[in-house]
This record gives structure tokens, C-alpha cells and sequence, in this order.
């Protein structure tokens, strides 16, 4: 595994860097908190326009036919700006999952409007329980002479207020084996039936509950096989946790690099508080941290990359880099003292959206169980 970016790779460093600095400043990521949409539609059209939104999808659908090492560098950059808005979901978890196991009908409808940034897909896989078990998957799908009709409850649904389609787990029959009976719809998320109420969350990330009540789907909306959806979900969810293992990674780096400006430049008597010991210690870990949980990352996407088996992988990743960030977070709070927790200083940002994206497509417990479950069967 060569950990070294290419020419393209650094090129794509710097400019989203330089485009995110610009475009997404923290009072943009602060007024996204308030608004109802969550994300700015403006600063979406342009990273459609940079091919950030296709850049995992093939140019025959309008993608830049990157691998996830590109991602891994963009997302690095978009978690080191907070940027808010549904990415993960829609251009990496959606998209990746309907070029996986869509028709070609499926893929032509929603891939190019996925890249040139008209169509928002989220993920909804969650329910009231909370866990990621094919068992806990309890909406129904009753088949019917015109396709589906689904009643249920989807909790922590992202960004499901402003999404075009849903692409929801559901129940189709109760099935032979432990994972067998769920399927992955795609629904029209303005179909009658469909009620979306958004979530009270720590960092204000737009987490939805979507209540389904009679809402009908064709046999043609069917993502890959009925019954046969829960690998496909597994899929989703590895994909998901190692997207947002690269977004934490970058910002933790921005918060070691916050801790280590404020030590250089805080005096206390009489002298930098980063020439005590105590502080130069917090800042080593920090940094044992940042590049563990980058080296962890990127041996996951690197495996997903080469199209090797990455679940385990990322599986890793997600655990360790949720509980580095969280470590690196708690050392810069305590470098920074009182001022941390100023509602004005952007280290709160970071605290809250790191909170977020630990949980998102399982935490630490639900990572080292899959892991668990791979060493011992």
C-alpha cells in the first residue's frame, strides 16, 4: 500500500482546500445549523460543477471515474471544513449502491442527476431500535398486483427533508436465514404517505424520522434482489463508515492544528504554555492520533480501491478513528482551557459534528462487533 498521493490526488487537495476555505467558512457551517434545509443548495450546484459529486461514478454517467483514495482526499477536506450537506449519503452511500446493484434503467434515472447535483438520495436503513440487524428491520413491504406498499418507521434518516428518493430497507417476507426477508427500495421521497419530521440532534445534522404509511412503490424501484437486500445494506453501511472515517480524520487534524497555534501563542508564566511538558505530551497524542487514525483510513479505502474485501477494514477504521477523534478533541479542550467552551469558538463545531459522525453508519461498539464476529464467527 503506497500511502503517498499522485499529482491528481494533490492537485485535488489543494483546490478543495482552497475552494472549501472560501465557499464553506464556519459561519456558513454555523448558519446551516439554523436552517431548515441543512445544506446550501448554491454550494452544492458548485461542487456539482467541480465533479465532486460524480467523482465516484463512471463518465458514462456524467462521474469522474475516480477510486476511493480520490474520495478519501476530498472527504479529508470537507470534514476539515465542517461542510454540511448530503454528500456521504447521496454521492458516495446512494450512488455506489445503485451502481452496485441497480439496473440499467435504475442507474440511467438516478446516477447523472446524482453528479450534476439535481437529485439528492439518503439512505434509510435505521429504525426505531436503533441497531444495524437485519432483525430490527420491521417496516413492511406488502407485494401487491402493482408493486409494494410500505408501512413503517425510519429513524435518523439523513437529510431525508430534502432528499428526491429514499433508498429505504424493508421487510418483504420473514425469510429462511438470519439476514434473509429485507429489500432495498428506491422511493420517491414526495410519494403520498411519506411524513418526514426532523430530529433534535447535538449538531443540529439534519437526522430525520420518515413515517411510511401506505406508501406504494413498482416492482421496477426493487435496488438488486428481493429478500436478498442485507448484503446490499452491509455494503451501504461499509461504505458509509468509511466515508466518514476520512471526513473525521480531517477534522481532527484541524483541531490538533488549533491546539498546537493556541500553545505556541498563549502565554502563562511568562512563558508559552507549549513549553510545558504536560501540554507537549496532549500534543504528541494528538498527533499519535491523527496519523493513526489517517494510516487505519486509508488502508481501508485503499482495499476498497484494489476491489478488495474492505468490510473488516473499514469496519476498523470506523472504530478507531470515532474514538481518536474524540481523544484529540478532549486534549485540545483542555490546551484551550475556558475559551473551548465559548459558543463563538469554532473547537464546539467540531466537538458536535465529531459527535455526529461517530454514530453515523454505526459507532465504535457496533464496528468492534462486526469485528467480533469475523475473529470468533
Amino acid at each position: 500500500m503506497d500511502l503517498g498521493l499522485n499529482e491528481t490526488q494533490e492537485i485535488l487537495k489543494k483546490t478543495a482546500r482552497d475552494f472549501l476555505e472560501s465557499e464553506c467558512p464556519k459561519s456558513l457551517v454555523r448558519a446551516m445549523e439554523e436552517d431548515v434545509k441543512g445544506y446550501s443548495p448554491e454550494l452544492w450546484r458548485k461542487m456539482a460543477e467541480l465533479g465532486w459529486l460524480g467523482l465516484l461514478l463512471p463518465a458514462e454517467y456524467g462521474g469522474a471515474g475516480g477510486d476511493w483514495v480520490d474520495a478519501a482526499v476530498l472527504l479529508e477536506e470537507m470534514g476539515r471544513a465542517l461542510l454540511p450537506g448530503p454528500f456521504i449519503p447521496t454521492a458516495v452511500v446512494a450512488a455506489l449502491a445503485i451502481l452496485e446493484a441497480g439496473t440499467p434503467v435504475q442507474k440511467d434515472k438516478h446516477l447523472s442527476g446524482i453528479a450534476n447535483g439535481d437529485t439528492i438520495i439518503s439512505p434509510a436503513i435505521l429504525e426505531p431500535e436503533g441497531a444495524f440487524s437485519a432483525r430490527f428491520i420491521q417496516a413492511r413491504a406488502a407485494e401487491d398486483a402493482a408493486g409494494y406498499v410500505i408501512d413503517g418507521v425510519k429513524l435518523f434518516v439523513p437529510d431525508a427533508n430534502v432528499a428526491d428518493y429514499l433508498l429505504a430497507a424493508v421487510r418483504t417476507s420473514d425469510g429462511v436465514g438470519s439476514d434473509d426477508g429485507v429489500t432495498v427500495l428506491i422511493v420517491d421521497a414526495r410519494s403520498e404517505g411519506i411524513e418526514v419530521t426532523p430530529l433534535v440532534t447535538v449538531a443540529a445534522d439534519n437526522q430525520c424520522e420518515v413515517a411510511l404509511k401506505g406508501v406504494r412503490v413498482s416492482r421496477a424501484d426493487v435496488l438488486g434482489q428481493v429478500d436478498q437486500g442485507w448484503r446490499l445494506v452491509r455494503q451501504m453501511q461499509m461504505h458509509g463508515a468509511a466515508a466518514t472515517s476520512a471526513s473525521m480524520v480531517g477534522g481532527a487534524e484541524r483541531v490538533f492544528e488549533m491546539a498546537v497555534s493556541y500553545a505556541k501563542e498563549r502565554v502563562q508564566f511568562g512563558r508559552p504554555i507549549g513549553s510545558f511538558q504536560a501540554i507537549q505530551h496532549k500534543c504528541a497524542d494528538m498527533l499519535v492520533d491523527v496519523d493513526g487514525a489517517r494510516f487505519i483510513t486509508y488502508q481501508a479505502v485503499w482495499k476498497l480501491s484494489e476491489g478488495l474485501d474492505g468490510e473488516a477494514d473499514a469496519a476498523m477504521a470506523k472504530s478507531w478513528v470515532g474514538d481518536a477523534y474524540r481523544r484529540v478533541l478532549a486534549h485540545s479542550n483542555q490546551i484551550h482551557g475556558g475559551l473551548a467552551f465559548s459558543k463563538e469558538f469554532d473547537l464546539g463545531l467540531y466537538f458536535r459534528r465529531a459527535r455526529a459522525a461517530e454514530f453515523a453508519y454505526g459507532d465504535g461498539v457496533v464496528h468492534r462487533d462486526a469485528i467480533a464476529r469475523q475473529i470468533l464467527g
